[in-house]
């Protein structure tokens, strides 16, 4: 059997940003023209929305490399996945000679683009 296709992806891993923090502006552009997406993230001022949009300008490039018959304005963002990654485990030291454990999250963020059926 032949696998269906989809889409042309970029991955970005081991991002210093909680997932948490990362996902609700993922959800945000999820769905959208790839031009309108690109507008919301460069006016959003969360850290992830950087990420998110270095990761994208990689998916649109890796699209439009594999076909030359693409434009910009065809595709759309199919998929935004952000899985935790491993956690860099840091001691932190407090009063009376004691220690904390200072957990700095890590994710990896999957962006997915396609083009737009029907047109």
């Amino acid at each position: 059997m032949m696998a269906e296709k989809t889409g042309y992806r970029a991955v970005s891993k081991f991002l210093i940003a909680s997932p948490t923090k990362v996902r609700p502006v993922a959800n945000v552009v999820k769905m959208k023209t790839c031009s309108e997406a690109m507008a919301i993230l460069e006016n959003m001022p969360q850290k992830g929305a950087v990420l998110i949009q270095k990761t994208m300008k990689s998916a649109v490039a890796n699209a439009l490399y594999a076909n030359k018959k693409l434009d910009e304005d065809m595709l759309y963002v199919k998929e935004i996945r952000i899985d935790e990654g491993p956690r860099l485990k840091r001691v932190w030291f407090r009063a009376r000679g004691r220690a904390d454990m200072l957990l700095k999250r890590m994710c990896h963020i999957t962006v997915v683009v396609d083009e737009k059926a029907g047109e």
